[in-house]
């Protein structure tokens, strides 16, 4: 079997430490489950660009056991778990293409690799698999059925692509489902981006400014985070309506010219480029602290940061410090990648559990459709966003209400009134 992975002797290190996170995740193990006895994704190859952790390891082995022969690569090059994609080559059977700390010609080759196995569906995290297929590959789009997208940054560049009329097949944007954005996006990127900040640098949060560059629904999620850890939150944005958003939930919303002056901690979660400049990185404190959680280390400007530097050094593990020409020095966590994959585990399983299931769910819509979806991007029906809530709530041991046949009618009228 093909694969480039660090060292299969991490393979059972892994494989502990992915049963661990099955534990946590009931949701894709019904699926799992389920798949096994139907096998619905017989016969379909499945290329995916992901994060490499235990968590994506759970929804690969749901896949194999619905049928599918999956092939896997990392979707950035800091985020791989290496003992995963051990235990994925040497106890499942699966290609995994990955290497923790892979330089950026290894990581499209591992892309092509993946490619080269000739997928009827692809399953991306940032759009860089399907971008790929599109401009140097595009000798495969014809047997491609469809594909899944699990982040916001990809699901811009989808859009896009289906705008100018480039996109050659259906895309699902899971990261749209309500059991994903409203979960994963908020309570997963919110306590992981936390966790890879403090595991990097062991600094205490409470007591800080602490700007956060975005208010979606990461930024959110991170900023109530970070308030419930005692800092001082800022938000900076572009759009009215999210900024208004943010100062009625009680934070200082700012220009992030004005927040670079005082802020301690600074976290970019836009999905856009350039956020943080050279001319903001010249304005910080001495011993700054600046991440970003958005999915391409493009949201800080590190280039324009090398230009006002005089040195650059490793003071600790993923923390790299520069010192500017006006003498301040600025830390920057994780090469500036996703600071909770860079430094930390991602998210919890528990809330990956239902991010998961839809990528499963959506793949299985894809393959047996009768007739195959137009070129686009797609929302996750309803039918299995609301599926997943349910399923998740029950085990939990949660119990909600059910409309009688009059709520139905009432709410389904129109001269029903008081």
């Amino acid at each position: 079997m093909n694969h480039d992975i660090k060292d299969s002797k991490l393979a059972d290190e892994g494989k502990l430490r992915i049963e661990w996170a099955n534990q946590s995740m009931p949701v894709l193990n019904q699926i799992r489950k389920r798949f096994e006895a139907e096998l619905p994704l017989k016969g379909i190859k499945m290329a995916a660009c992901l994060h490499v952790t235990t968590e994506t390891a759970s929804l690969m082995q749901t896949l194999q056991a619905g049928g599918a022969d999956v092939y896997l690569c990392a979707s950035n090059p800091l985020s791989t778990q290496d003992d995963v994609a051990a235990s994925l080559v040497q106890h499942d059977n699966i290609p995994v293409f990955a290497i923790k700390g892979e330089n950026n010609k290894i990581y499209y080759d591992h892309i092509n690799a993946i490619l080269d196995m000739k997928p009827h569906i692809t399953m991306d995290d940032g759009a860089d698999l399907v971008s790929i297929l599109h401009s140097e590959r595009t000798e495969l789009i014809g047997g491609v059925q469809g594909g899944t997208e699990e982040t916001t940054t990809g699901i811009i560049r989808l859009r896009s692509m289906a705008t100018d009329g480039v996109l050659k097949y259906p895309i699902i944007a899971v990261n749209d489902a309500k059991t994903k954005h409203f979960f994963d996006n908020r309570y997963g990127t919110g306590q992981s981006t936390i966790d890879g900040i403090i595991r990097a640098t062991n600094r205490l949060i409470a007591g800080t400014n602490f700007v956060i560059c975005g208010y979606g629904w990461c930024g959110r999620g991170l900023a109530t985070r970070a308030r419930g850890m005692g800092a001082s939150v800022i938000i900076t944005e572009v759009d009215p309506l999210k900024a208004l958003e943010a100062v009625m939930d009680g934070f200082r919303v700012m220009p992030i010219e004005e927040a670079a002056k005082i802020g301690d901690i600074f976290c970019t979660l836009t999905g856009n480029i350039s956020v943080i400049r050279k001319e903001h990185f010249n304005l910080m404190k001495n011993g700054a602290i600046v991440a970003n959680s958005g999915h391409f280390n493009v949201e800080l400007d590190l280039k324009g940061l090398e230009e006002i530097s005089t040195g650059k050094r490793t003071i600790r593990p993923f923390v790299e410090e520069y010192t500017l020409q006006n003498g301040r020095r600025v830390n920057v966590l994780g090469e500036g990648r996703l600071i909770n994959l860079a430094a930390a585990e991602g998210h919890p399983s528990s809330v990956m559990d239902m991010s998961f299931a839809n990528q499963a769910l959506s793949a299985e819509y894809l393959v047996k459709r009768e007739s195959p979806l137009k070129v686009g991007v797609y929302p996750v029906p309803e039918a299995i966003d609301a599926n997943i809530a349910e399923v998740k709530l029950a085990s939990m041991g949660i119990c909600v209400d059910r409309l009688t046949e009059e709520q139905k009618k009432y709410l389904s009228s129109w001269d029903m009134g008081t």
